[in-house]
């Protein structure tokens, strides 16, 4: 057996840089690179090798650990899981703020390689710099956070150890099913040791997605629950793009003349223009695909882990004779909510269903019904998307404004708080990948990273990043990296004074306006926070603008510009859109002096009676 000999962070790098995939034909690395943020734990050992093969495996820099991971989630996102990034840190605060993106890259089932540093395997310096100690278990390092939101976790006390490790923390990344981060823990003074490894070891391994086809029996039973329904409906999640899928769905959706409503991670899988697209479903839904939704005698969830939001906390599925058939490549989420578990590929389900379901369709009266309630809703979304003269416009008219200048091939990123609520009933994606939003873990301060992240997955598309005032403060500086790395983001930040979003919330369950605008908030002096000046001095151009027109026009300049921009527009953060939506379980106090609260605690209870908890 030939042998060469490295150090543990040299074999770890010269590993990943091996392994491929292919798309459309082409094949090309799996990693695109690894994110570092150098520190007391991977600067030595993990830094030397990845400087020695810049080539290979691309080094990037950020300003934050959290943001770093969210970029690289954000990639895998937008390549459809074909394709992924790594991150190392140090092994104490930097380790541990990468734990809020594992947490979210678990919740999504993306792909994310996550090696912090870690403590000394030999212990002979104990305690290290940043080394958390416990006084009843001497293993305890700080990155055993990790293990709980991780799909496979180690820690590495041998160099040898990653003959084992590695392939399989590949495997379950590149797994449809397993997807979901994964974290190795580098002891830093393994990572300086040599070992004498096989040279068969860094071979190139092609890596492609497993696409498992349905068991004949559940087969036949999701079959005969479709042809028994009058009144079908489709669930597409994010399953479908990972699968590729959207074509197939669309033909297939066309033939059966079955109405499809689409997840936050689904949204964009079906043409806006085909006839059975009714748009967003649940919480944050249309009017269209929620009225069909209730009315349901079987519902096809595909690719859709169905959360509360998209079943609008098991109350939306209103008939009692609906049935649910959850085709899905993980088996976890084919039988959720009692459903007759079809697990497979999206597309081999698909195909399979297609084949077999030749010559049937649903009635023509159920989708001549969708396709009036989907005409209905076009209308009533045109009416909150339209211009107005206010000089503070609420969320829905901005998004309106952002839709107008945007093209079928241009994306749009936002996470947290109210904008994607909106966003899901009344951005109409231009194509697949044009609609990014994480809304899983729905994690404030992803939105610049993640903007990062999509456009260094797709840099010839116009990315859009749409971002409240509390999510940019709370998390900002991947601008100054789009800046550094060429890599140009069109931010547009509504400024609402706090955390919008929550305040409707906080009000919507009887409560008085407390905490969440910053107005509201134990204050001596309101902060007067100028967010064109910030924005200028991390590198980006900014302007704030005072109308949808002034937004418009900056829009426009914005498209011809080739570095990162920043467009300020004052927002109304008192309501939203106010249609579509579903009701949404958040427990209100059955104890109150508020009269408001006891009101709205006695809606809550009625609402929670039309709950199916099986």
């Amino acid at each position: 057996m030939t042998t060469i000999r490295l150090t543990a962070a040299q074999a770890m790098v010269r590993y990943l840089a091996a392994q491929r995939t292919r798309i459309d034909g082409s094949e090309m690395p799996l990693f695109a690179g690894i994110w570092a943020i150098f520190g007391h734990g991977n600067v030595a050992g993990m830094g030397e090798a990845l400087a020695e093969s810049t080539e290979t495996l691309p080094t990037f820099r950020a300003h934050n650990e959290q943001a770093m991971a969210h970029a690289a989630i954000a990639f895998a996102k937008q390549s459809r899981r074909r394709r992924m990034m790594a991150c190392t840190s140090s092994i104490g605060p930097g380790a541990t703020n990468m734990v809020t993106a594992a947490a979210l890259a678990h919740v999504n089932r993306l792909p994310v390689l996550l090696i912090p540093g870690d403590v000394y395997a030999s212990r002979r310096p104990d305690p290290v710099l940043q080394q958390v100690e416990c006084f009843a278990d001497a293993t305890v390092s700080a990155n055993d956070c990790f293990r709980p939101v991780s799909r496979f976790f180690d820690r590495i006390t041998r160099p040898e150890q990653l003959l084992a490790s590695l392939p399989r923390a590949l495997d379950v990344l590149t797994d449809p099913a397993e997807c979901g981060p994964v974290t190795l823990a580098f002891c830093q003074d393994v990572q300086a040791e040599a070992y004498d490894w096989p040279e068969s070891f860094f071979q190139p391994r092609l890596r492609e997605p497993r696409r498992p086809r349905p068991a004949r029996n559940e087969l036949q039973a999701a079959l005969e629950a479709l042809k028994a329904a009058k009144a079908p409906l489709i669930v597409a999640g994010g399953g479908v793009l990972y699968s590729g899928a959207e074509s197939r769905l669309a033909r297939f959706a066309a033939k059966a003349g079955i109405p499809v409503a689409e997840t936050q991670a689904g949204k964009g899988a079906m043409p806006r223009d085909h006839a059975m697209a009714m748009g967003a479903i649940g919480v944050t839904g249309t009017t269209a695909a929620n009225q069909l939704a209730r009315q349901a005698d079987c519902v096809l969830a595909i690719g859709t882990r169905l959360q509360d939001f998209t079943t609008g906390s098991r109350s939306l599925f209103e008939n009692p004779a609906m049935r649910l058939i959850g085709l899905n490549v993980q088996p976890f989420d084919a039988a959720k909510h009692g459903a007759l578990p079809l697990v497979g590929d999206a597309e081999e389900g698909l195909a399979e269903l297609s084949a077999a379901l030749a010559g049937w369709s649903a009635p023509a009266s159920w989708g001549e019904a969708a396709r009036e309630a989907r005409t209905a809703w076009n209308a009533e979304a045109a009416v909150s998307l339209a211009p107005v003269a206010a000089s503070r416009p609420r969320d829905p008219a901005v998004i309106g404004a952002v839709l107008r200048q945007s093209r079928k091939t241009d994306v749009v990123v936002c996470a947290a708080g109210g904008l994607p609520g909106e966003l899901h009933k009344l951005w109409e994606a231009g194509a697949p990948g044009g609609y990014h939003l994480e809304y899983g873990f729905s994690t404030m301060g992803y939105e610049i990273a993640g903007g990062l992240g999509v456009k260094m997955a797709e840099p010839e598309r116009e990315v859009f990043v749409l971002v409240g005032d509390g999510s940019y403060l709370m998390m900002n500086s991947e601008l100054a990296t789009s800046v550094m790395l060429g890599l140009k983001l069109t931010l547009v930040l509504l400024d609402n004074g706090g955390y919008g979003c929550i305040d409707r919330l906080q009000r919507a369950t009887g409560s008085a306006s407390f905490n969440n605008l910053l107005s509201t908030a134990r204050h001596v002096t309101l902060p007067a926070v100028d967010f064109v000046a910030h924005a200028r001095s991390l590198g980006a151009k900014a302007t704030k603008v005072s109308s949808l027109s002034g937004l418009e026009t900056a829009l426009k300049k914005a498209r011809r510009s080739l570095q990162t921009e920043v467009i300020v527009i004052e927002t109304d953060p008192s309501e939203g859109s106010g249609i579509g939506g579903h009701w949404w379980d958040v427990a209100v106090p059955e104890v109150s002096a508020r009269p408001a609260v006891k009101a709205a605690r006695k809606a809550y209870d009625a609402a929670r009676k039309a709950q199916k908890l099986v």
